[in-house]
């Protein structure tokens, strides 16, 4: 595999993107903090933060009711876009690395679908009042449709790209259908619930999400960092990556795992959300080139700036009406992905 010559004229130093990225996310987080329906003014963001989750209640005045949307409201959404956000970021990099290719992202091969079914199908059979149920059957439901791609796309030891996508439809199709299938059974309540997942949204966000989401997200990107240096040899391709000592397929069922953890979580917590997985390496990929040490923490933190901004967007562009967050990002998404699609055909992917 080669990568463009001309594309290392357009690399930045990490750093400089790092902290370029730092002031960026600091820039969005409070004007995600800031604005939505009730709008908080930055002098009362400033003062609710002082004062702290425990304030005591009294009178309903202004500044009761920012501190009342600030910690119950708006705070625990803006965390949970972070943390989303960053998973997926994450596994797009680690999924891009270990399939060798910048189309993988655990929406478009199917991995994000598959977690929603295992969710759905927790949800219809009312495991939902079981603590940590559907996140376990969004987790079993995401891992097992990673599987089910790396294995249809291997073609004589080798990703074979266009099964890659194929597969990935096919999972795509199949999950949608079995979505529909759970909405054509369920009673009202659940069709609500299903819907959510489906369409992806952080409208319910809450701490009790965030805490199930977080350990996972934390667990899922100190793993994936301790496989920066293999995901650089396997990108030379398999035999050069065993030639020097990489158990290549032990280490593909590891970061397989690692992609189930982090994308299946984040859509149990927030249903499907599209192409962050996608964007956002291959975006960093043609600015820090291929480092994978480089990619992680950079892609964590653009995955959330993304999708902070997706979810400013969704809660303010018809507002008071609220946008699916996972059909906006899909809107955006889809046409880079045919823009990347067209890329690889004409050669000019860093990939190719």
């Amino acid at each position: 595999m080669t990568t463009n010559p001309t594309s290392d004229l357009r690399r930045l130093n990490p750093r400089i993107v790092a902290t370029v990225l730092l002031v960026a996310f600091v820039i969005v987080v409070f004007n995600a903090l800031s604005t939505g329906a009730y709008t908080i003014r930055l002098g009362e963001l400033i003062q609710v933060l002082f004062q702290g989750p425990a304030r005591s209640s009294g009178e309903a005045d202004g500044s009761s009711v920012a501190h009342a949307v600030f910690w119950n409201v708006r705070l625990p959404r803006v965390t949970l876009a972070i943390v989303v956000g960053a998973s997926l970021a994450v596994a797009g990099v680690v999924m891009q690395g270990i399939f060798r290719n910048p189309l993988a992202e655990p929406a478009t091969v199917g991995v994000s679908g598959g977690a929603a079914v295992g969710a759905v199908i927790a949800i219809t059979l009312g495991l939902s009042k079981i603590t940590l149920g559907v996140q376990i059957f969004a987790f079993i439901g995401g891992t097992l449709a990673t599987a089910i791609v790396y294995g249809l796309s291997r073609v004589d030891g080798k990703t074979d790209i266009v099964t890659l996508i194929l597969t990935g439809i096919a999972i795509n199709a199949l999950s949608g259908a079995l979505i529909g299938l759970a909405v054509f059974v369920a009673d009202d309540d659940q069709i609500r619930t299903v819907t959510f997942w489906s369409l992806g949204s952080l409208g319910l966000a809450t701490w009790r999400a965030v805490a199930m989401v977080l350990p996972l997200a934390i667990i899922g990107v100190a793993l994936s960092t301790k496989f920066s240096r293999t995901l650089d040899l396997m990108s030379l391709g398999d035999r050069p990556a065993e030639h020097v000592g990489v158990p290549v397929e032990r280490v593909r069922l590891q970061t397989i795992a690692i992609i189930g953890l982090l994308a299946s979580s984040a859509v149990a917590a927030t249903g499907i959300i599209a192409f962050v997985g996608l964007i956002v390496p291959h975006i960093l990929r043609l600015v820090l080139g291929p480092k994978h040490r480089d990619l992680l923490w950079s892609s964590a933190l653009l995955g959330a700036i993304v999708t902070l901004l997706a979810d400013l967007a969704a809660r303010t562009l018809l507002s008071p009406a609220e946008l699916p967050l996972g059909v906006l990002t899909a809107l955006i998404g889809a046409p880079f992905f045919l823009w990347l699609l067209r890329k690889m055909r004409t050669g000019e992917s860093t990939w190719s």
